[in-house]
């Protein structure tokens, strides 16, 4: 019994083994099975590539969109309602291609009295929230020069990923920037 028990393992041996030696020497599936092996790294390297040139594209419109804000209140002496929504839609344009639903833009004027401290002159805001007339703000020591006037322009972006949503969730891309005006030391805000 004995023998033949061990005539078969070693039949059954060798016939394994003939079978692995073919499979080892078989190179007709290998492109297949590397390339599955390898679609899935190639198609999140892709995905990825497209956020990311995506949200560096939304963020660079939003340090331009704060960059016109600043630029045209600060060109001007005196500031309408009209001129505000001028300005304000001027800069969502500079948005475009991109949607401004979760676009906030915030354009303030601060004036820094002979002591040095920072206040608020006037705000106005689009889809967010005005700063407070008189409220303090906090300059950097190069700006803070006594009796003088900035514009402060802020804007936030909520950007969420077409892909990468359930990872990151909504980013908050945000800029701000302060500006001298040009035509005179201060800017006039009108209700006219």
């Amino acid at each position: 019994m004995k023998s033949k028990t061990s005539r078969f393992a070693k039949i059954f041996r060798v016939r394994k083994a003939g079978v692995f030696a073919r499979f080892a020497r078989d190179k007709r599936g290998v492109s297949a099975i590397e390339f599955a092996m390898l679609l899935p790294l190639m198609v999140t390297l892709f995905l990825g590539g497209v956020e990311i040139s995506q949200a560096v594209s939304i963020d660079r419109k939003v340090t331009l969109t704060t960059r016109t804000v600043a630029d045209l209140a600060s060109q001007v002496a005196t500031i309408t309602n009209a001129d505000m929504t001028n300005i304000l839609n001027a800069s969502t344009s500079v948005m475009s291609p991109y949607g401004t639903s979760t676009l906030k833009i915030t354009i303030s004027c601060v004036t820094i009295d002979s002591a040095g401290r920072a206040t608020v002159a006037w705000s106005d805001t689009r889809n967010g929230t005005a700063r407070t007339v008189g409220s303090a703000v906090t300059l950097p020591s190069a700006l803070a020069v006594p009796s003088t006037t900035l514009i402060f322009s802020e804007v936030s972006y909520g950007y969420t990923p077409t892909i990468g949503k359930f990872i990151t969730g909504t980013l908050s891309l945000a800029d701000l920037l302060y500006m001298r005006p040009r035509l005179s030391d201060t800017i006039t805000r009108t209700a006219t």
